[in-house]
């Protein structure tokens, strides 16, 4: 039985790697000034970012049923079912929706939504490992079921370069990003199992760099140490600074993880709506 698989472009998959990979991907869509766009479509990372650097008003939006149920029936004109792996629903209400489309009489038995509390590079690495386990030849039902179990064996931090948007989306006050832009603060966000928290807080880039590699160390020693040892851990890392900070902060990783192979990701632009530019992240997925 042909198992397609269907993600999103909150994955940080590019069409290009989905077309190599062999599967379906949808373009989230933003709300730029009132008009609507869609990631990798009509809306550039650097459109974005321009947007966005002018003050637009961007929401982040969940993809409509019908976009859904269309990308759904292309995948499943070649395939007899389907993985679905959307955004963690702890982020999003699009897992919700594509979980209530997959109830429906065309989809049910032959569509499987995985709610895995993902976004970004482990995500993307999640993508990756349910194209292995069918390659394996475990069924859909199978997948999912060994995904989700494992769902919480991940983790990514984050250093925010700009405190505006993370107070536009009400995570912090504006009084609180005033005066943590006059003190150079950096906070250094957490992304776990569906769940976006404020990790620490550190004065200057260089600190927060060096909190986030101990902090993902400490999980490696820890929470994942059976994982860690057994030689079953991606490490990841993701970003949205320029090219010459990106290569910096991945040979710092590197020297910090000597024999690791670093799966980077640019950040999807989801985040980017709430980190803005220049934001830096590493953390880990476990092999399922």
């Amino acid at each position: 039985m042909k198992v397609g698989i269907v993600t999103d472009s909150n994955s940080g998959i590019l069409p290009d790697e989905a077309q190599k990979l062999g599967i379906w991907l949808l373009p989230m869509p933003f709300y730029i000034d009132g008009s609507c766009y869609y990631e990798n479509i009509d809306l550039t990372r650097q459109d974005f970012f321009t947007k966005l650097a002018a003050g637009a008003e961007i929401a982040t939006s969940s993809s409509a049923p019908l976009v859904i149920a269309n990308i759904w029936n292309q995948a499943l004109a070649e395939c007899e079912q389907v993985l679905h792996i959307p955004m963690s629903s702890g982020l999003s209400s699009s897992c919700e929706i594509a979980m209530a489309l997959a109830r429906e009489e065309n989809y049910a038995g032959r569509v499987w939504v995985l709610d895995i509390g993902r976004v970004a590079t482990p995500m993307h690495r999640s993508v990756l490992d349910a194209l292995e386990l069918l390659a394996q030849g475990k069924t859909a039902a199978e997948v999912q079921h060994i995904l989700q179990q494992h769902r919480a064996d991940m983790t990514i931090y984050v250093v925010v370069d700009e405190l505006k948007h993370l107070a536009h989306g009400g995570r912090i006050s504006n009084t609180t990003a005033a005066l943590g832009s006059i003190l150079n603060m950096k906070p250094v966000l957490q992304f776990d199992v569906g769940k976006l928290n404020i990790h620490n807080k550190c004065r200057g880039k260089k600190r927060a760099r060096h909190i986030m590699i101990e902090a993902l160390r400490a999980d490696l020693q820890g929470k994942f140490k059976q994982q860690w040892e057994s030689g079953r851990v991606h490490i990841v890392a993701a970003g949205s600074a320029d090219k010459a900070e990106t290569e910096d902060w991945l040979a710092q990783i590197a020297e910090a993880f000597p024999g690791q192979s670093i799966m980077y990701d640019d950040l999807p632009l989801s985040l980017c709506a709430h980190i803005g530019q220049g934001g830096l992240g590493i953390g880990c997925s476990c092999f399922v």
